[in-house]
């Protein structure tokens, strides 16, 4: 499988209310996975995540359980 077929990207609720430095400190922790291509917040809607990872090396639910090792409440919404 070649490596733009193995790009997929999900959206993910973040239940907690992160400001602006809660937000870029997931972001760019999640990003520091070398599996993870970008992680970005909505810009008019805080709460929702988006999450573009290679799923050939990792899966929705360890992207999931990274954010909840955080001590935040987080719901997977689905794939885009």
């Amino acid at each position: 499988m070649d490596q733009q077929n193995s790009k997929v990207e999900i959206v993910l609720h973040i239940n907690d209310t992160l400001d602006e430095d809660g937000r870029t400190f997931l972001t760019t922790m999640l990003e520091k996975n070398e599996a993870i291509h970008s992680a970005e917040f909505c810009p008019l809607h805080h709460h929702l995540m988006l999450v573009q990872y290679d799923r050939n090396r990792v899966n929705s639910q360890e992207i999931l359980q990274t954010i909840r090792d955080q001590d935040l409440y987080a719901q997977l919404i689905g794939p885009i």
